[in-house]
């Protein structure tokens, strides 16, 4: 009866403890964590990156192209070159509505445990002032076509 009991209890715990936390964060968060060396994924487009600068030291890796277009398999293969599933990653774009979808896809596809998205995007961390960090055409359509940046 115990191992039955526990079997249960096994089978209908181990799916929420193996799930993973995405957390919305602001700004200051945003700031705490990258001070705390968490790595920052920029999931914009190039022409976006070049726009408006980046997030020091984020790395740039495009999910959703100019027309909306993803690879998400490929994708997730170049996030695993920056963080891995068990480390905490932050994802950031233009308003914090395509990191939504980046977020779910490192939480539900590839396992990671901590995915930080920043709600506001990079439009509110350069309102605010933050330090951004200038990205030549040079660099963007390297990153963009899938270079180590």
């Amino acid at each position: 009866m115990r191992g039955k009991l526990l079997l249960t209890f096994l089978v209908l715990a181990l799916p929420s403890l193996l799930r993973a936390e995405v957390v919305d964060i602001g700004n200051a968060e945003l700031a705490r964590l990258l001070a705390a060396g968490v790595p920052v994924i920029d999931i914009r487009t190039a022409g976006e990156w070049q726009e408006t600068g980046v997030v020091p030291n984020s790395r740039l890796l495009t999910l959703f192209d100019e027309r909306g277009r993803a690879d998400p398999p490929a994708w997730l293969q170049q996030v695993q070159g920056v963080a891995k599933a068990n480390e905490p990653v932050i994802v950031i774009c233009r308003s914090g509505n395509r990191t939504r979808t980046a977020s779910q896809l490192l939480s539900q596809q590839a396992g990671y445990r901590t995915v930080y998205n920043v709600r506001d995007g990079i439009r509110a961390w350069a309102a605010e002032g933050r330090p951004l960090a200038p990205v030549s055409a040079g660099m963007a359509t390297a990153c963009s076509a899938g270079a180590r940046c």
